[in-house]
């Protein structure tokens, strides 16, 4: 009994051991996709400019020996094409920059489909239709119309696609991505006054890519081509920066700028690209004296209103003595002079 319970363990761990290899080895096999963002040679925000290198890599396992099939979705573009997988599973696919020179404006969409198992892309399009079909239907039943009469617009293209891919009786995997593209900018911040010895930075952001040149230029609004025999020196400065990664979908340039030998007057920056139609400028003053910010004195304005109080008199009442009349006297002194005679 114990060597029966012995040799079911020993069975037993077998049987574990090779159902985990197993599983490793349908791992591998099946194989798995990863797809990371731009390289340090592209921008590495979701916004580029017209003319910007746009390159994606990943690993695939698997070994796929029919690569990985590519859809790029877009603005009034389609473009489906297959790219191999490198011997120590990497892949690469890069939109070059007369690629992306020649694209419109707008959004667009990256999907990398990897076989799977059964090493065929169950998701394909017919170019001669415009179809988007799915060969595990049988005779490659169409699913949705991708391009030519009654097709989806992009994003609705790129979402049926997805669901396509997604269905359960398909065994294809991706990985999606989505880029927009603009026309070439170059912003310039605020500067504001300066004076005579300043060091400061002068900077702006872009949609260009990490690592594209720009130029900057600093010159004195005086400055104009004269005949050689006037004195008419150049007063400024200029010089190449890099862009560097930034932030809110705009990467970040700047320029050091030394004002010792600026002579007071306005000044010109203007920024262009090296190798993109892109160029912005603006101004700014070098002054003389040390940049002062006048005070204003705040003026207050007292309202004082004047109220004068009234006092009301009453009306006085003046009594009035009225005059005996004159016969009423008369009456009265001829009554006293008989009244004095008679007493006689």
């Amino acid at each position: 009994m114990f060597r029966v319970q012995k040799n079911f363990k020993s069975s037993f761990r077998k049987f574990v051991f090779i159902l985990l290899l197993g599983a490793v080895l349908f791992v591998c096999a099946a194989g798995a996709i990863s797809l990371s963002p731009q390289d340090s040679q592209s921008s590495t925000s979701t916004t580029i400019a017209k003319g910007d290198p746009v390159k994606v890599y990943g690993v695939a396992t698997g070994h796929p020996q029919n690569g990985l099939q590519v859809w790029l979705i877009g603005n009034n573009l389609l473009k489906v094409s297959t790219i191999s997988v490198n011997s120590d599973n990497t892949y690469e696919y890069e939109l070059k920059p007369a690629d992306t020179t020649n694209m419109a404006g707008g959004q667009y969409f990256i999907l990398i489909q990897h076989p799977m198992m059964n090493g065929q892309f169950d998701i394909v399009y017919n170019p001669a239709t415009g179809e988007v079909t799915n060969r595990m239907l049988g005779s490659g039943t169409a699913i949705f119309q991708m391009s030519g009469t009654g097709s989806l617009q992009s994003p609705n293209s790129a979402s049926a696609l997805v669901a396509a891919i997604n269905s359960q009786n398909i065994d294809d995997t991706f990985v999606r991505y989505s880029i927009f593209i603009n026309e070439p900018a170059a912003l310039i911040s605020p500067i504001g006054d300066h004076v005579v010895g300043d060091k400061f930075t002068i900077s702006g952001s872009t949609n260009l890519a990490v690592g594209d040149n720009l130029m900057v230029e600093i010159t004195s609004s005086s400055f104009k081509p004269t005949q050689k025999s006037r004195d008419n020196t150049f007063s400024g400065a200029a010089g190449m920066v890099k862009v560097v990664p930034g932030s809110g979908g705009y990467n970040h340039w700047s320029f050091e700028v030394d004002a010792s030998t600026f002579i007071p007057d306005e000044y010109i920056v203007t920024v262009k690209g090296i190798t993109t139609n892109v160029m912005s400028s603006t101004t700014f003053n070098v002054l003389n004296g040390p940049v002062t910010t006048p005070y204003t004195i705040p003026v207050t304005t007292i309202t004082t209103t004047l109220t004068t109080p009234v006092t009301t008199v009453p009306p006085t009442t003046i009594p009035v003595t009225q005059k005996a009349s004159l016969p009423l006297l008369s009456g009265i002194a001829a009554l006293v002079i008989v009244f004095v005679v008679r007493n006689r």
